[in-house]
């Protein structure tokens, strides 16, 4: 029987290697990006960037990131795909439904977080978070309504003991794995890794709290999954403000421009391999099964 989604993810962050997972804001960055990665994480900051060009304070709408979803796996089959989910948006029933959709669609796994509205990105100051009680009734829920999604929890406390009370809380739960957001001082993930037994996911945003850092290194410290959220949106601002200074510059030639060896022969050919890849799976789902 083929494994699930949750299930060969679940494997993999039980094994001794540290699993990188790409923050991707649209369909055709998850395509460049799983030429390189095997694992994809559908930022929360990217998604709000890149569908309604606002930031990332809870303006998601949870039918158009599963939509987003539905998109990515469609093309990227094979691929671990760790979706943001923020607070579950907002109610606890909200949030099991979502789960239950994820699920269904493909997704291998969900991070959900412990802040209150209005939310905001972990790396920025103001974040509200939920009592510790009540966070734990909508985890539980949740992880009673999936049936094998990797669930990652996380919280925003800024707290050195609260961040350490929170994660033990959240590891006996039953979470898949623990995340505490915007860590100023990477000690922390050894400190955590003494205290709970499952994997300790951690998030690398460029310019956020935390210094930048190797894989090595939170190897070493005892990261099993880190989550690099932004690197796709972040490179794409910049390679889209070169490209356009360079055609302004250049009396509109297009040969200046700062990435001119992709064209539209280039391009098509990249997505010619998702039509196929999506018809390839479509033919699968399609063979009737035998007895």
């Amino acid at each position: 029987m083929k494994s699930s989604y949750g299930a060969r993810l679940r494997q993999v962050a039980a094994q001794d290697r540290i699993l990188p997972f790409i923050g991707v804001y649209d369909v055709f960055s998850a395509t460049i990006a799983a030429q390189h990665f095997e694992a994809l994480f559908a930022s929360g900051f990217g998604f709000a960037a890149s569908h309604y060009g606002l930031p990332d304070i809870g303006f998601i709408a949870w039918s158009d990131l599963v939509a987003f979803v539905h998109r990515v796996r469609s093309v990227l089959p094979a691929h671990h795909l760790l979706v943001d989910i923020d607070d579950g948006y907002g109610d606890p029933e909200v949030a099991c439904h979502v789960v239950s959709l994820l699920e269904r669609l493909g997704a291998s796994g969900v991070v959900l977080e412990d802040q209150k509205r209005p939310r905001r990105c972990g790396h920025f100051e103001g974040k509200q978070i939920l009592e510790l009680d009540e966070f734990l009734a909508k985890l539980k829920r949740i992880l009673a309504v999936r049936e094998d999604l990797f669930v990652v929890a996380r919280t925003d406390a800024s707290d050195q003991d609260e961040v350490v009370r929170r994660v033990e809380a959240f590891a006996a739960a039953g979470a898949d794995a623990v995340l505490a957001d915007g860590l100023r001082n990477l000690e922390t993930i050894r400190a955590l890794k003494r205290r709970v037994s499952v994997p300790l996911a951690f998030n690398q945003i460029a310019g956020g709290n935390s210094p930048p850092c190797r894989l090595s290194e939170l190897q070493a410290l005892g990261a099993s999954l880190v989550i690099y959220s932004t690197p796709c949106l972040f490179a794409a601002q910049a390679a889209v403000e070169d490209a356009m200074t360079a055609l302004k510059e250049n009396d509109g030639n297009l040969r200046a421009a700062p990435h001119c060896r992709i064209g539209v022969n280039e391009c098509t050919a990249l997505l010619n391999e998702n039509l196929a890849r999506r018809d390839m799976e479509r033919s699968r789902s399609e063979v009737p099964a035998t007895t």
